[in-house]
């Protein structure tokens, strides 16, 4: 399948694994690449600069495909060392990258003198458009379902997507709510370029998390998420556990007086404890709605295969034989 997104990143098919923390690791993102999609490493979770161009060394020994790195810009009271980052991922040649968090405008040149092609996550279309004018190659849309961060504005990929195709020249993907070929063909027809996965690649035999991770979004229906953190204007839509039940009952309790430290305990520094120890009631962790949809744990290769193929059915059989002779 051929796209501006696909053409644009030199990539097979449309799929993106999206940068999550504690999961974007060489394994994975390995995995995607040599599926036909676009893996990505995420840079935060690695720690420091130099274990992020060992990570991408790492990767480069798994995949001659391309792949990307997630860079998150964080609000600037705990800013890590960005020019750093940057300059491992030059280094190592990468020849993608996916901003997240503040605006990325004071870093792109830096990275377009490099090549790199900057695809940045946006929750509403006003953001998009400011990605657009920036210089931001592409974006992702994260529409209301996302796993994560979903902004405050709570508008569903069935409005947004076709909102941001309305409005962008740039080619975009759907993110939030992505799991199968029925999700790429309607991303595709709502008018983006391709998906972005993160909940559903989380659930694959390569990703480096625990298997109580793996087991509890396929265990989890599409009403098991909860949003959290929404008092602050920070919400996050999290998989529901012991400690999201405290975090929600903090909420409850403090009103419009919340401040993050009455919750720092829930959501600062749990996603080891989580990802890599399994301990499932440790902290608050993203995971989108989408878990509704996942339904086995299969490798890279399996999923990025089946989705393809169903695609190519759904578009060729099912749609096509719809339409009146």
């Amino acid at each position: 399948m051929k796209t501006r997104i696909t053409e644009l990143f030199g990539i097979q098919h449309p799929v993106i694994q999206g940068g999550m923390h504690y999961v974007g690791f060489a394994e994975l993102a390995a995995a995607v690449s040599n599926a036909g999609g676009l893996g990505i490493i995420t840079a935060l979770t690695q720690g420091s600069p130099e274990a992020l161009a060992k990570e991408i060394a790492r990767c480069r020994e798994m995949t001659d495909k391309p792949f990307g790195v997630n860079l998150t810009f964080l609000p600037a009271f705990s800013e890590p060392p960005y020019p750093e980052y940057i300059d491992a991922i030059i280094s190592g040649g990468i020849t993608a990258v996916e901003t997240a968090g503040r605006n990325p405008e004071e870093h792109l040149p830096r990275l377009k003198e490099a090549g790199i092609k900057v695809i940045h996550k946006c929750t509403s279309v006003r953001h998009s458009l400011k990605a657009q004018s920036i210089g931001c190659d592409a974006v992702s849309v994260d529409g209301f379902e996302c796993g994560g961060h979903p902004g405050e504005d709570d508008v569903p990929n069935m409005i947004l997507l076709p909102r941001a195709a309305d409005e962008l020249d740039i080619p975009f993907v759907a993110s939030g709510g992505q799991a199968d070929a029925r999700s790429l063909v309607a991303s595709l027809a709502l008018g983006a370029e391709g998906i972005n996965m993160g909940t559903r690649f989380i659930a694959t035999k390569e990703a480096p998390v625990h298997e109580n991770v793996k087991q509890a979004i396929l265990a989890a229906s599409e009403l098991d998420t909860r949003l959290v953190m929404r008092p602050l204007r920070n919400t996050e839509r999290v998989l529901q556990n012991d400690s999201v039940d405290e975090i929600l009952a903090i909420e409850r309790e403090k009103g419009a007086d919340l401040k993050i430290t009455d919750i720092l305990d829930q959501v600062a520094g749990v996603y080891p404890a989580i990802m890599k120890e399994g301990r499932m009631d440790a902290g608050a962790w993203s995971c989108g709605m989408v878990a509704g949809l996942v339904y086995d744990i299969p490798t890279v290769g399996e999923l990025i295969d089946r989705i393809m193929k169903d695609a190519d059915t759904i578009i060729r059989k099912r749609l096509e034989g719809l339409l009146a002779e």
